[in-house]
């Protein structure tokens, strides 16, 4: 997985933010908090769950099926292209 070795640093500190997103579920939910506060909490954390997995997808495609050393046709680019919007959009 190339796009996760060349941008590793990056996205193991996006994987330490959401866990700690989910910590303060944890303990928000130990403390009896407001139930508000906890659901904005979460879906924070969906929400940063869903830009990882974005981000892992489209390097994915730009990686492996796009496959930068068979020089891709425009027309492949823009599919991988549409592809990546379609996954993007569906993630949010």
């Amino acid at each position: 997985m190339a796009h996760t070795i060349r941008d590793n640093r990056k996205l193991l500190n996006r994987v330490r933010r959401i866990r700690g997103q989910v910590d303060a579920v944890e303990r928000a939910l130990e403390a009896e908090d407001e139930t508000a506060p906890v659901l904005q909490t979460i879906a924070a954390a969906r929400g940063a769950l869903n830009g990882l997995m974005a981000e892992l997808v489209e390097g994915q495609i730009q990686d492996h099926v796009l496959d930068p050393a068979r020089q891709p046709t425009r027309a492949q680019q823009q599919a991988a292209a549409e592809l990546v919007d379609v996954v993007r959009a569906y993630l949010k």
